[in-house]
């Protein structure tokens, strides 16, 4: 559990730093995946479009952490900015477990 007493930038430390370190590990799994996979179910312009959107959000990503980093856990990240990366992570994961499943349905037939 968090302590209450931390000063700010200690908080935002120790919930954005990790945050933003998840958003990149789970954008550059879900390009890898768009990236070398044929995704039968999304068409041809879905998955580039899918593809465009994230390596935008890894951008965007990037951006804040150098600016986190940058000024020593001073600055945040609104919500607003959160909230659509999160978004399109869940559209991600889910593309990925279907995928996925249908994968493995294809290996037992």
């Amino acid at each position: 559990m968090l302590s209450p007493n931390l000063p700010e930038p200690e908080l935002l430390k120790t919930i954005l730093q990790p945050l933003l370190e998840d958003f990149q590990y789970w954008f550059e799994r879900s390009r890898n995946l768009l990236e070398t996979e044929e995704i039968s179910f999304l068409s041809e312009k879905q998955q580039i479009d899918l593809l465009e959107r994230v390596k935008h959000a890894q951008q965007e990503v990037t951006t804040a952490k150098v600016l986190f980093q940058a000024t020593d856990g001073q600055v945040g990240v609104e919500m607003t900015v959160l909230m659509p990366w999160h978004k399109l992570l869940t559209e991600c994961w889910k593309i990925s477990t279907r995928f996925r499943l249908e994968q493995s349905k294809g290996v037992e037939s």
